[in-house]
């Protein structure tokens, strides 16, 4: 058993290096902002919190306000999506088990999270000072 975890888990062609890790992060992170804080997606987010406003009490269409509008729900899938992209750009996605990238798919989310959190707390101690 031990020697299928550490087979999974060893760096090999499968895995995402550091710097691929980096790089993937931070476009995670551009996306996210792009898509939940930047004023190119308002329309489409108007339209679907109208959409919303019209049947408020649709778990459904709450759901879809929360994904859109969540920092961290979008920012997930937004990940996840890059991820993909990038593996299968590079030809890396059949390369390793499917848990591996899942694995890789919370590390990517993980640091272009903690990137967002620099960024909004950077933001706050320069809004103060």
């Amino acid at each position: 058993m031990c020697r299928r975890i550490r087979k999974i888990f060893s760096k090999g062609p499968g895995m995402i290096s550091l710097p691929e890790l980096v790089v993937l992060a931070a476009a995670g992170y551009r996306a996210t902002q792009l898509a939940v804080h930047d004023s190119i997606l308002e329309p489409a987010c108007a339209t679907v919190l109208d959409w919303h406003n019209r049947k408020p009490t649709s778990r459904v269409r709450t759901a879809a306000v929360t994904l859109i509008t969540c920092v961290y729900c979008m920012g997930w899938w937004i990940s996840g999506a890059i991820l993909a992209t990038g593996l299968l750009a590079s030809g890396q996605f059949d390369q390793a088990l499917l848990v591996v990238h899942g694995l890789e798919w919370f590390a990517v989310a993980g640091a272009a999270v903690f990137l967002n959190r620099m960024d909004d707390t950077l933001g706050d101690l320069v809004n103060r000072g």
